[in-house]
């Protein structure tokens, strides 16, 4: 079997990074295609991950078509020359696209019910579209669902074991008591007209007066007074942090998520309830999401009360989360396989690389 990846996130190298070994070890030959990203290129080179960046990356929603056009017209080149079976992506506008041109199979994951400039431009034109259970819009006989989330994709256990070493990349001890805090930079297309903490600084030192230390991570350029707290370690070394931390600070889904399933409380910010974010608080009670006018000082009173629960809460939510959820990296092979279908396990893996034509 021929395999398409195309990545245009680090969350898309996180997702995709196990699947691709295991098609790999299972005799597939999988070509990976990426637009320019500091952090996901970075991780591609870190996890050792064969690809060819095909464009580079949008300073604006202006400049995000033109970006978009040069990406779909180099991946239908390279894809033409590959002859895939399938192509797959996370969102899939270019995927799809490309695969409905070429009349191969696409398989397109998502996950976010309100970014739906994405979904009007990809769903329409994919075969099979992968969403987890708790996904709340029905889009038809495209779509399958799954009981998991993305991060279940290499952050089950199955695949991930954390490296407690990290904290010394941070300068903390096995015992301090601390607290990662996520702000982003709210420039997504999907981001428009929304925000998370009124004020960040307060953030910061409600967790120092209830004893924590404070470890920042901002997307772009943090505010002048709270740059002393961020801090540097390996990008593919994120998830060590989020598994001992005491808590998870985040205005992000998708890194309040990765606590969450690693068994670390979430405080997650954001006026966009999704519905992974809905079931890990009701459900699992790993994640508390705040949205609303009040919702920064909503938030704060609940970090309070999660710094006074027993570690062990966490570890009990997350024992039960893992009894309900599947091994995600299983589901992505298995559906690649099944749409691809039985005739491509038949093909030679000889084929050309497009780097080396």
């Amino acid at each position: 079997m021929h395999v398409v990846v195309t990545i245009q996130h680090p969350g898309h190298v996180h997702f995709f990074r196990h699947p691709i070994a295991e098609l790999q070890s299972r005799g597939h030959e999988v070509h990976v295609f990426a637009r320019e990203s500091d952090v996901a290129i970075a991780l591609l080179e870190a996890y050792d991950i064969d690809h060819e960046v095909l464009a580079g990356e949008s300073g604006s929603l202006l400049s995000l078509a033109a970006v978009q056009a040069t990406y779909e017209m180099r991946l239908l080149a390279r894809a033409r020359r590959i002859d895939p079976d399938v192509i797959t992506a996370i969102g899939g506008v270019a995927a799809a696209h490309v695969a409905s041109i070429l009349g191969t199979k696409s398989v397109v994951f998502y996950d976010t019910e309100h970014a739906t400039l994405i979904t009007n431009l990809a769903y329409p034109f994919a075969d099979v579209i992968c969403t987890p259970s708790c996904y709340r819009t029905e889009i038809g006989p495209a779509q399958q669902r799954y009981p998991g989330y993305h991060e279940l994709a290499y952050l089950h256990p199955d695949r991930f074991e954390p490296d407690p070493t990290v904290l010394e990349d941070v300068g903390l001890e096995p015992d301090d008591q601390f607290a990662l805090v996520r702000l982003s930079s709210w420039e997504a297309s999907h981001d428009v007209g929304h925000g998370g903490f009124d004020d960040p600084r307060e953030v910061i030192d409600r967790l120092e007066a209830a004893g924590c230390s404070v470890l920042l991570t901002v997307e772009g350029e943090p505010p002048a007074d709270l740059a002393s707290y961020q801090f540097t370690t390996s990008p593919d070394r994120m998830h060590d942090l989020l598994a001992v931390a005491d808590v998870v600070v985040s205005e992000g889904a998708t890194t309040a998520a990765e606590a969450a399933v690693l068994g670390t409380p979430a405080i997650y910010v954001n006026p966009a309830t999704l519905g992974y974010t809905a079931e890990l608080e009701n459900e699992y009670g790993l994640l508390f999401g705040f949205n609303g006018q009040d919702r920064h000082a909503r938030a704060l009173d609940r970090l309070d009360s999660v710094l006074e629960e027993p570690a062990d809460t966490w570890t009990r939510r997350r024992e039960r989360l893992l009894e309900d959820r599947i091994d995600v990296t299983a589901f992505v092979v298995r559906q690649l396989e099944t749409v691809a279908g039985p005739q491509a396990s038949n093909r030679s893996a000889s084929a050309t690389n497009p780097s080396e034509s």
